[in-house]
Protein backbone atom coordinates (compact mmCIF):
# COMPACT_ATOMS: atom_id res chain seq x y z
CA UNK A 1 0.00 0.00 0.00
CA UNK A 2 1.10 3.31 -1.17
CA UNK A 3 2.12 5.99 2.03
CA UNK A 4 0.81 8.89 0.93
CA UNK A 5 0.09 12.48 2.88
CA UNK A 6 -3.33 13.76 2.70
CA UNK A 7 -3.81 17.32 2.16
CA UNK A 8 -5.73 19.93 4.18
CA UNK A 9 -8.62 20.28 1.42
CA UNK A 10 -8.83 16.33 1.76
CA UNK A 11 -9.19 15.95 4.91
CA UNK A 12 -11.80 18.80 5.06
CA UNK A 13 -13.70 16.46 2.01
CA UNK A 14 -13.76 13.70 4.26
CA UNK A 15 -15.25 15.29 6.86
CA UNK A 16 -17.96 16.87 5.09
CA UNK A 17 -19.04 14.15 3.25
CA UNK A 18 -19.11 12.11 6.39
CA UNK A 19 -21.05 14.33 8.29
CA UNK A 20 -23.42 15.11 5.44
CA UNK A 21 -24.65 11.36 6.66
CA UNK A 22 -25.21 12.33 9.81
CA UNK A 23 -27.85 14.24 11.44
CA UNK A 24 -26.67 17.04 13.64
CA UNK A 25 -29.31 19.71 13.24
CA UNK A 26 -30.27 21.39 16.47
CA UNK A 27 -27.85 18.85 18.29
CA UNK A 28 -25.65 20.04 21.45
CA UNK A 29 -22.26 18.66 20.71
CA UNK A 30 -19.63 17.71 22.62
CA UNK A 31 -15.84 16.82 20.91
CA UNK A 32 -13.01 15.21 22.92
CA UNK A 33 -9.44 15.76 21.63
CA UNK A 34 -6.62 15.10 22.62
CA UNK A 35 -3.38 17.15 24.59
CA UNK A 36 -0.19 18.18 23.53
CA UNK A 37 1.35 14.62 24.03
CA UNK A 38 -0.49 13.13 21.16
CA UNK A 39 1.32 14.56 17.57
CA UNK A 40 -0.84 15.74 14.50
CA UNK A 41 -2.49 19.03 13.50
CA UNK A 42 -5.22 18.74 16.19
CA UNK A 43 -5.74 22.68 15.61
CA UNK A 44 -6.73 21.68 11.86
CA UNK A 45 -9.24 19.44 13.16
CA UNK A 46 -10.43 21.54 15.18
CA UNK A 47 -11.02 24.18 12.85
CA UNK A 48 -12.77 21.64 10.89
CA UNK A 49 -14.91 20.69 13.22
CA UNK A 50 -15.93 24.16 14.24
CA UNK A 51 -16.09 25.16 10.24
CA UNK A 52 -18.81 22.58 9.71
CA UNK A 53 -20.84 21.73 12.86
CA UNK A 54 -21.31 25.60 14.07
CA UNK A 55 -24.02 26.35 11.37
CA UNK A 56 -26.20 22.87 12.11
CA UNK A 57 -25.56 22.38 15.74
CA UNK A 58 -27.32 24.10 18.83
CA UNK A 59 -24.46 23.93 20.40
CA UNK A 60 -20.44 23.17 20.24
CA UNK A 61 -18.33 22.73 22.82
CA UNK A 62 -14.93 20.89 23.43
CA UNK A 63 -13.66 18.57 26.12
CA UNK A 64 -9.55 18.15 26.41
CA UNK A 65 -8.87 14.47 27.50
CA UNK A 66 -6.25 14.74 29.36
CA UNK A 67 -6.39 11.09 31.19
CA UNK A 68 -4.42 11.67 34.44
CA UNK A 69 -1.90 14.68 32.99
CA UNK A 70 -1.27 18.21 34.07
CA UNK A 71 -3.94 21.19 33.15
CA UNK A 72 -3.06 22.87 30.32
CA UNK A 73 -2.68 26.68 30.83
CA UNK A 74 -5.01 29.21 28.99
CA UNK A 75 -1.90 29.88 26.54
CA UNK A 76 -0.80 26.76 26.26
CA UNK A 77 -4.05 25.76 25.08
CA UNK A 78 -4.54 28.81 21.90
CA UNK A 79 -0.90 27.76 20.82
CA UNK A 80 -2.10 24.30 20.47
CA UNK A 81 -5.59 24.49 19.06
CA UNK A 82 -3.80 27.71 16.60
CA UNK A 83 -6.71 29.81 18.30
CA UNK A 84 -6.03 33.60 17.14
CA UNK A 85 -8.78 34.92 19.05
CA UNK A 86 -11.12 35.05 21.34
CA UNK A 87 -13.88 32.94 20.97
CA UNK A 88 -17.28 32.96 21.93
CA UNK A 89 -19.69 30.30 20.31
CA UNK A 90 -18.10 27.58 22.38
CA UNK A 91 -16.32 26.50 25.21
CA UNK A 92 -12.79 24.34 25.99
CA UNK A 93 -12.91 22.39 28.84
CA UNK A 94 -10.55 20.03 30.43
CA UNK A 95 -10.98 16.90 32.28
CA UNK A 96 -10.19 16.36 35.62
CA UNK A 97 -9.82 12.97 37.06
CA UNK A 98 -9.27 13.78 40.33
CA UNK A 99 -11.97 15.81 41.04
CA UNK A 100 -14.84 13.33 42.12
CA UNK A 101 -17.92 16.29 42.04
CA UNK A 102 -16.74 16.66 38.25
CA UNK A 103 -17.21 12.08 37.66
CA UNK A 104 -20.44 9.57 37.30
CA UNK A 105 -20.63 6.55 37.63
CA UNK A 106 -22.12 4.98 34.64
CA UNK A 107 -21.65 0.87 35.93
CA UNK A 108 -19.88 -1.69 37.11
CA UNK A 109 -18.43 -4.53 34.99
CA UNK A 110 -18.38 -7.54 37.07
CA UNK A 111 -16.07 -9.61 38.44
CA UNK A 112 -17.03 -12.80 36.35
CA UNK A 113 -16.77 -10.48 32.78
CA UNK A 114 -13.67 -9.35 34.50
CA UNK A 115 -12.26 -13.02 34.53
CA UNK A 116 -13.83 -14.04 31.22
CA UNK A 117 -12.15 -10.93 29.29
CA UNK A 118 -8.65 -10.73 30.80
CA UNK A 119 -8.77 -14.75 31.00
CA UNK A 120 -8.39 -14.99 34.89
CA UNK A 121 -5.60 -12.05 35.34
CA UNK A 122 -8.15 -9.99 37.14
CA UNK A 123 -10.88 -11.01 38.92
CA UNK A 124 -13.40 -8.01 40.77
CA UNK A 125 -15.56 -5.50 40.03
CA UNK A 126 -14.90 -2.73 38.67
CA UNK A 127 -16.74 0.97 38.48
CA UNK A 128 -16.82 2.96 35.69
CA UNK A 129 -17.24 6.86 35.41
CA UNK A 130 -16.45 9.62 33.23
CA UNK A 131 -16.40 13.06 33.32
CA UNK A 132 -20.35 14.32 34.35
CA UNK A 133 -19.84 17.05 31.64
CA UNK A 134 -20.71 14.82 28.21
CA UNK A 135 -24.19 14.68 29.62
CA UNK A 136 -25.33 17.86 29.15
CA UNK A 137 -25.00 16.89 25.81
CA UNK A 138 -27.05 14.78 22.54
CA UNK A 139 -23.73 13.26 20.91
CA UNK A 140 -20.15 12.61 21.55
CA UNK A 141 -17.69 13.29 18.26
CA UNK A 142 -14.14 12.10 19.43
CA UNK A 143 -11.19 13.07 17.52
CA UNK A 144 -7.42 11.73 18.26
CA UNK A 145 -5.06 9.78 16.35
CA UNK A 146 -3.95 6.45 16.48
CA UNK A 147 -0.67 4.85 17.32
CA UNK A 148 0.76 1.73 18.64
CA UNK A 149 0.52 1.57 22.05
CA UNK A 150 1.80 0.00 25.28
CA UNK A 151 -1.19 -0.74 27.30
CA UNK A 152 -3.91 -0.84 25.09
CA UNK A 153 -2.09 -2.40 21.92
CA UNK A 154 -3.07 0.59 19.89
CA UNK A 155 -4.49 4.04 20.97
CA UNK A 156 -6.96 6.14 20.00
CA UNK A 157 -10.66 5.53 19.41
CA UNK A 158 -12.65 4.81 22.87
CA UNK A 159 -9.57 5.18 24.60
CA UNK A 160 -10.43 8.85 24.58
CA UNK A 161 -13.17 8.27 27.12
CA UNK A 162 -10.78 5.76 29.29
CA UNK A 163 -8.19 7.05 30.58
CA UNK A 164 -9.42 10.29 28.49
CA UNK A 165 -12.38 11.53 30.91
CA UNK A 166 -12.49 8.59 32.88
CA UNK A 167 -12.36 8.38 37.10
CA UNK A 168 -9.84 6.78 39.17
CA UNK A 169 -10.78 3.22 39.47
CA UNK A 170 -11.00 2.08 35.90
CA UNK A 171 -8.15 3.61 34.57
CA UNK A 172 -5.84 2.05 37.46
CA UNK A 173 -6.94 -1.46 36.76
CA UNK A 174 -6.81 -1.42 33.21
CA UNK A 175 -3.48 0.31 33.17
CA UNK A 176 -2.39 -2.60 35.59
CA UNK A 177 -3.56 -5.15 33.15
CA UNK A 178 -1.54 -3.71 30.42
CA UNK A 179 1.29 -3.83 32.63
CA UNK A 180 0.70 -7.91 33.75
CA UNK A 181 0.74 -8.65 29.72
CA UNK A 182 3.77 -6.84 29.25
CA UNK A 183 4.73 -3.79 27.32
CA UNK A 184 6.21 -6.07 24.04
CA UNK A 185 3.29 -8.85 24.23
CA UNK A 186 0.74 -5.83 23.67
CA UNK A 187 2.18 -2.93 22.24
CA UNK A 188 1.64 -2.60 18.42
CA UNK A 189 -1.36 -5.15 18.22
CA UNK A 190 -5.24 -4.33 17.56
CA UNK A 191 -6.85 -7.00 19.47
CA UNK A 192 -5.97 -7.17 23.56
CA UNK A 193 -7.97 -7.73 26.28
CA UNK A 194 -7.40 -3.87 27.51
CA UNK A 195 -9.02 -2.94 24.28
CA UNK A 196 -12.18 -5.32 25.10
CA UNK A 197 -12.27 -3.85 28.43
CA UNK A 198 -12.44 -0.35 27.03
CA UNK A 199 -14.93 -1.02 24.47
CA UNK A 200 -17.33 -2.91 27.08
CA UNK A 201 -17.02 0.26 29.10
CA UNK A 202 -17.91 2.46 26.57
CA UNK A 203 -21.26 0.28 26.09
CA UNK A 204 -22.18 1.98 29.40
CA UNK A 205 -22.28 5.77 27.43
CA UNK A 206 -25.57 5.28 25.37
CA UNK A 207 -25.13 8.47 24.09
CA UNK A 208 -24.64 8.46 19.87
CA UNK A 209 -20.91 8.76 19.49
CA UNK A 210 -18.87 9.64 16.79
CA UNK A 211 -15.02 8.27 15.68
CA UNK A 212 -12.61 10.66 13.77
CA UNK A 213 -9.23 8.41 13.83
CA UNK A 214 -6.56 10.10 12.31
CA UNK A 215 -3.05 8.00 11.77
CA UNK A 216 0.11 10.44 11.46
CA UNK A 217 3.13 10.30 10.80
CA UNK A 218 6.07 13.22 11.40
CA UNK A 219 2.85 15.11 12.21
CA UNK A 220 0.76 14.66 8.73
CA UNK A 221 -1.70 12.66 8.27
CA UNK A 222 -1.91 9.55 6.58
CA UNK A 223 -5.19 8.15 7.33
CA UNK A 224 -8.71 9.69 7.99
CA UNK A 225 -11.62 7.25 9.40
CA UNK A 226 -14.73 8.50 10.42
CA UNK A 227 -17.56 5.98 11.92
CA UNK A 228 -17.85 3.86 14.87
CA UNK A 229 -15.80 1.13 15.98
CA UNK A 230 -15.21 0.28 11.99
CA UNK A 231 -13.04 3.54 12.11
CA UNK A 232 -11.28 2.65 14.51
CA UNK A 233 -10.27 -0.89 13.59
CA UNK A 234 -9.22 0.62 9.62
CA UNK A 235 -7.02 3.07 11.75
CA UNK A 236 -5.52 0.63 13.54
CA UNK A 237 -4.56 -1.30 10.53
CA UNK A 238 -2.90 1.44 8.60
CA UNK A 239 -1.10 2.73 12.03
CA UNK A 240 0.26 -1.20 11.68
CA UNK A 241 1.61 -0.42 8.25
CA UNK A 242 3.13 3.33 9.03
CA UNK A 243 3.80 3.25 12.65
CA UNK A 244 5.84 0.41 12.74
CA UNK A 245 9.44 0.10 11.69
CA UNK A 246 11.16 -3.66 11.48
CA UNK A 247 14.47 -3.71 11.44
CA UNK A 248 17.21 -6.45 10.99
CA UNK A 249 18.50 -7.06 14.62
CA UNK A 250 18.45 -5.87 18.33
CA UNK A 251 20.97 -3.04 19.65
CA UNK A 252 23.11 -3.08 22.41
CA UNK A 253 22.99 0.60 22.68
CA UNK A 254 19.65 2.39 21.74
CA UNK A 255 20.04 6.15 21.91
CA UNK A 256 16.02 7.09 22.70
CA UNK A 257 15.65 10.98 21.84
CA UNK A 258 12.56 11.94 23.16
CA UNK A 259 10.67 15.39 21.27
CA UNK A 260 9.53 18.31 23.51
CA UNK A 261 5.69 16.95 23.81
CA UNK A 262 6.82 14.72 26.58
CA UNK A 263 7.42 17.46 29.13
CA UNK A 264 8.32 14.37 32.17
CA UNK A 265 9.65 10.94 32.18
CA UNK A 266 5.60 10.11 32.78
CA UNK A 267 5.49 10.48 29.13
CA UNK A 268 8.35 10.72 27.50
CA UNK A 269 8.77 6.98 29.21
CA UNK A 270 7.07 6.13 25.69
CA UNK A 271 10.30 6.34 24.17
CA UNK A 272 11.66 2.90 26.05
CA UNK A 273 8.16 1.72 25.57
CA UNK A 274 8.44 2.06 21.14
CA UNK A 275 12.16 0.44 21.47
CA UNK A 276 12.20 -2.13 24.47
CA UNK A 277 11.62 -4.83 21.55
CA UNK A 278 14.77 -4.25 19.74
CA UNK A 279 17.42 -3.87 23.06
CA UNK A 280 19.42 -6.68 23.13
CA UNK A 281 19.40 -8.58 26.64
CA UNK A 282 21.49 -7.10 28.79
CA UNK A 283 21.77 -3.90 26.67
CA UNK A 284 21.26 -0.26 27.11
CA UNK A 285 18.49 2.19 25.96
CA UNK A 286 19.05 6.34 26.83
CA UNK A 287 16.19 8.17 27.09
CA UNK A 288 17.87 11.42 25.67
CA UNK A 289 15.43 14.53 27.00
CA UNK A 290 17.97 17.43 28.21
CA UNK A 291 14.44 19.51 28.39
CA UNK A 292 12.35 17.24 30.99
CA UNK A 293 13.09 17.96 34.36
CA UNK A 294 10.60 16.11 36.54
CA UNK A 295 9.85 12.01 36.91
CA UNK A 296 5.81 13.00 36.84
CA UNK A 297 4.56 16.61 37.39
CA UNK A 298 1.62 14.64 38.42
CA UNK A 299 2.66 11.58 39.73
CA UNK A 300 5.96 12.30 41.29
CA UNK A 301 5.16 11.50 44.64
CA UNK A 302 4.19 8.47 44.48
CA UNK A 303 6.48 7.14 41.80
CA UNK A 304 9.59 8.50 43.93
CA UNK A 305 7.96 6.32 46.82
CA UNK A 306 7.39 3.00 44.68
CA UNK A 307 10.85 3.57 42.14
CA UNK A 308 11.13 1.86 38.92
CA UNK A 309 10.62 -1.87 39.07
CA UNK A 310 10.09 -5.10 36.66
CA UNK A 311 6.70 -6.32 36.64
CA UNK A 312 7.70 -9.73 39.34
CA UNK A 313 9.25 -7.13 41.93
CA UNK A 314 5.48 -5.94 42.84
CA UNK A 315 3.80 -9.04 41.94
CA UNK A 316 5.98 -11.71 44.25
CA UNK A 317 5.52 -8.84 47.05
CA UNK A 318 2.07 -8.06 46.33
CA UNK A 319 1.23 -7.15 49.67
CA UNK A 320 3.50 -4.40 50.55
CA UNK A 321 2.51 -2.70 46.19
CA UNK A 322 -1.34 -4.06 46.62
CA UNK A 323 -2.24 -0.03 48.40
CA UNK A 324 -0.38 1.80 45.27
CA UNK A 325 -2.90 2.93 41.79
CA UNK A 326 -2.31 0.62 39.04
CA UNK A 327 -1.20 3.48 36.91
CA UNK A 328 1.73 3.70 38.71
CA UNK A 329 2.66 0.13 38.96
CA UNK A 330 2.04 -0.05 35.25
CA UNK A 331 4.30 3.14 34.49
CA UNK A 332 6.98 1.64 37.00
CA UNK A 333 7.46 -1.48 34.91
CA UNK A 334 7.03 -0.24 31.86
CA UNK A 335 9.80 2.61 31.70
CA UNK A 336 11.51 -0.05 33.88
CA UNK A 337 11.07 -2.62 30.99
CA UNK A 338 10.78 -6.95 31.91
CA UNK A 339 12.62 -9.02 33.65
CA UNK A 340 12.92 -11.63 36.66
CA UNK A 341 12.73 -11.40 40.29
CA UNK A 342 14.44 -14.61 41.99
CA UNK A 343 15.49 -15.35 45.41
CA UNK A 344 14.78 -11.49 46.26
CA UNK A 345 17.02 -10.37 43.53
CA UNK A 346 15.63 -8.41 40.66
CA UNK A 347 17.55 -8.35 37.20
CA UNK A 348 15.79 -6.44 34.50
CA UNK A 349 16.61 -7.38 30.83
CA UNK A 350 17.99 -4.40 30.07
CA UNK A 351 19.35 -1.45 31.48
CA UNK A 352 17.17 1.78 31.07
CA UNK A 353 19.73 4.81 31.64
CA UNK A 354 17.96 8.72 31.63
CA UNK A 355 20.26 11.19 30.11
CA UNK A 356 17.77 14.42 31.18
CA UNK A 357 17.78 17.85 33.39
CA UNK A 358 16.81 15.17 36.26
CA UNK A 359 19.47 14.87 38.97
CA UNK A 360 21.64 11.84 39.84
CA UNK A 361 20.71 11.20 42.93
CA UNK A 362 17.10 11.51 41.87
CA UNK A 363 17.53 8.77 39.29
CA UNK A 364 19.02 6.18 41.82
CA UNK A 365 16.60 7.02 44.56
CA UNK A 366 14.26 5.68 41.46
CA UNK A 367 15.97 3.00 40.71
CA UNK A 368 17.09 4.38 36.96
CA UNK A 369 20.51 4.70 35.27
CA UNK A 370 21.54 7.95 34.94
CA UNK A 371 24.34 10.12 32.61
CA UNK A 372 24.95 13.58 31.79
CA UNK A 373 23.24 14.16 28.37
CA UNK A 374 26.29 16.69 27.95
CA UNK A 375 28.28 13.85 27.31
CA UNK A 376 26.13 11.71 24.67
CA UNK A 377 27.38 13.01 21.26
CA UNK A 378 24.61 12.17 19.10
CA UNK A 379 25.83 13.25 15.80
CA UNK A 380 29.08 11.20 16.25
CA UNK A 381 26.50 8.05 17.75
CA UNK A 382 24.31 8.30 14.59
CA UNK A 383 25.08 5.35 11.47
CA UNK A 384 26.18 3.13 13.45
CA UNK A 385 23.73 0.15 13.21
CA UNK A 386 25.94 -2.19 12.66
CA UNK A 387 28.19 -1.84 15.64
CA UNK A 388 24.80 -2.24 17.49
CA UNK A 389 23.87 1.31 18.28
CA UNK A 390 20.68 2.79 16.97
CA UNK A 391 19.75 6.53 17.32
CA UNK A 392 16.18 7.35 17.04
CA UNK A 393 14.87 11.15 16.81
CA UNK A 394 11.72 11.67 18.13
CA UNK A 395 10.89 8.64 19.80
CA UNK A 396 7.75 7.69 21.18
CA UNK A 397 5.40 7.08 18.77
CA UNK A 398 7.04 4.52 16.17
CA UNK A 399 6.94 0.74 17.25
CA UNK A 400 10.55 -0.95 16.68
CA UNK A 401 10.50 -4.79 16.07
CA UNK A 402 12.81 -7.15 14.97
CA UNK A 403 12.02 -8.69 11.41
CA UNK A 404 12.35 -11.81 12.15
CA UNK A 405 9.34 -12.10 14.83
CA UNK A 406 11.44 -11.97 18.08
CA UNK A 407 9.20 -10.33 21.03
CA UNK A 408 11.46 -10.45 24.41
CA UNK A 409 9.60 -12.39 26.71
CA UNK A 410 9.89 -13.21 30.69
CA UNK A 411 9.13 -16.84 30.56
CA UNK A 412 12.72 -16.62 28.46
CA UNK A 413 14.07 -15.00 30.82
CA UNK A 414 13.28 -17.34 34.00
CA UNK A 415 14.18 -20.39 32.01
CA UNK A 416 17.86 -18.72 31.32
CA UNK A 417 18.15 -17.90 34.72
CA UNK A 418 17.48 -21.34 35.85
CA UNK A 419 20.06 -22.65 33.33
CA UNK A 420 16.72 -24.38 31.58
CA UNK A 421 17.85 -23.50 28.37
Amino acid sequence: MEERELKENEIYNICKNSFEKRDFRNKKIIVIIPDTTRSGPTHLFFKILIELLSPKVKKLDFLIALGTHPLMSDIKIKQFLNLKREEKYFNIFQHEWDKPEKLRKIGVITKEKMKEITNGLMVEDIEIKVNSIIFNYDEIIIYGPVFPHEVVGFSGGYKYFFPGISGPEFLHKFHWLGALITNPKINGFKKTPVRDLLNIAAEYIKMPKTLLCSVIKDKKVYGLFIGGLDAWEKAADLSSQINIKYVDRSYNLVISISPEIYEDIWTAGKCMYKLEPVVENGGNLIIYAPHVKEISYTHGKYIEKVGYHTRDYFLKQWDRFKSYPGCILAHSTHVKGIGTYLNNVEKPRIEVILATSISKETCKKVNLGYIDYKEIKIEELKGKEKEGILVVENAGEVLYRRKDGYIPDIDKLYKEERNEV
